[in-house]
């Protein structure tokens, strides 16, 4: 009894310290009973073998998020007065290639009382989108705002965001190269006439692909991005802009009080202050809510 204990814990150990590898997986076939014997073919084996750090800028990013369009944004006050150079693609790329070669709809910056992160690239539905860089799929989704939307990691650390497809010819993980055909143009979502809307971010903060790409030539502007505090030096007009977006929201509306509500909580939702709820309704700023009273924003 001792012996095949013994044999058992041995056999264990060879299993756990062992590197496997295509010519040993013979061994895993040999564990008895009930279970199902364990071999891998030539692609399984490809998979086992792979793991996230094989995914683009993984050392940046240490995760890969297939559900949420938009990454973790890391604080650009951490760049302060340092630069970094990121290199856009590798000697043994395909380049880059300019997704569609159309017109400029839309550029980046405010927008009435919002910030637009991208550029509005005109097109017909039907037309090709292509990847700009070569890199691997995070996201393949439909959303509300972005409508039919593909994310693409790139080796760089930068990200690119399709929007508005009108059809999706990607999936989650694969790998593409600069000029693939990754969908069509079209009008979906938030979207008011066919175009494609370009987007480029670094690790989640958005930057204007203006910086980097010449959009009346089609091309790269170099083939090195320097990144500093003022490639995000629009973020303080951007909040500004969502401020007042939110205060235009509040105006005139009527605010229904609910389990938990209170004054400054509802001030912050509608983007003004408590003394202003106060003297528009009435009341002290120790005034106890109702359930089901309206406050007028």
């Amino acid at each position: 009894m001792k012996k095949i204990i013994l044999s058992f814990f041995l056999f264990i150990s060879i299993l756990t310290l062992r590197a496997v590898n295509p010519a040993d997986i013979s061994i895993l076939n040999m564990i008895p009973g009930d279970t199902i014997p364990l071999s891998l073919d030539e692609d399984e084996l490809m998979d086992f073998n792979d793991s996230l750090v094989s995914f683009p800028a993984y050392d940046l990013y240490c995760g890969w998020d297939t559900v949420n369009i938009h990454a973790a944004k890391f604080d650009v006050s951490c760049l302060k007065d340092s630069t970094k150079n990121i290199l856009l693609y590798s000697e043994n790329s395909c380049g880059y290639v300019h997704p569609f070669e159309g017109k400029i709809t839309s550029s980046f910056g405010p927008r009435k009382r919002r910030y637009h992160y991208g550029v509005d690239i005109d097109l017909e539905t039907g037309d090709c989108v292509a990847a700009a860089f070569d890199g691997r799929v995070r996201i393949v989704k439909k959303s509300k705002s972005y409508g039919n939307v593909i994310v693409i990691r790139h080796s760089s650390g930068l990200e690119t965001y399709y929007a508005h497809l009108s059809q999706l010819n990607v999936e989650i993980g694969q790998e593409v190269f600069a000029g693939q055909v990754i969908g069509l143009g079209g009008n979906t979502g938030r979207s008011r006439g066919s175009h494609l809307h370009f987007e480029v971010r670094y690790m989640g903060q958005p930057i204007n692909p203006s910086q980097l790409i010449s959009f009346d030539q089609h091309k790269l502007i170099s083939d090195t991005l320097t990144i500093s505090s003022n490639t995000f030096s629009y973020l303080a007009e951007a909040k500004k802009a969502a401020a007042k977006n939110a205060h235009s929201k509040g105006k005139g509306r009527v605010h229904v009080v609910k389990k938990g509500d209170t004054l400054s909580a509802i001030a912050r939702k509608y983007g003004t202050t408590t003394k202003a709820l106060c003297q528009k309704n009435g009341l002290k700023s120790t005034s106890k809510l109702r359930l089901g009273q309206k406050i007028r924003t």
